[in-house]
């Protein structure tokens, strides 16, 4: 009687926990809030990282960690305006920032003018 108890209680346990585990195939949503900035004009037409030439009027980033084409949500809390970017450099360097934006994100999302703002970023972890 007691290994048929502890059978089911196994049994019981490990389907429990292959259908935590195995039964969603959804990548895992990450959300963070961080300081962003925007590259400057001068950048225009350099290459990043990635080799792609840098082009303000496109959406992109520059995130120190994140896998080129990794497709970032950046959110401006202050007004809740939202642009999507594409990450494709490396950067910024600063401790303090976590991303760069380009100038069209920057304006779309209203930090351009500020210099620095804190975004809210949600991307997938694959």
């Amino acid at each position: 009687m007691k290994y048929l108890l502890l059978l089911s209680f196994c049994f019981l346990f490990l389907q429990g926990k292959a259908q935590n585990s195995g039964s969603s195939n959804e990548p895992d949503r990450i959300k963070k809030t961080v300081l962003a900035t925007y590259y400057h004009r001068k950048f225009e037409g350099h290459r990043t990282t990635s080799g792609a030439k840098y082009r303000s009027k496109k959406l992109t980033a520059a995130h120190r960690t994140l896998p080129f084409g990794t497709m970032v949500k950046v959110t401006n809390p202050d007004n809740g305006k939202s642009v999507v970017v594409k990450v494709n450099d490396r950067g910024p360097f600063s401790k303090r920032l976590a991303i760069d934006l380009s100038e069209r994100a920057a304006k779309q999302i209203g930090i351009y003018r500020k210099g620095i703002g804190k975004v809210e970023l949600s991307y997938t972890v694959e």
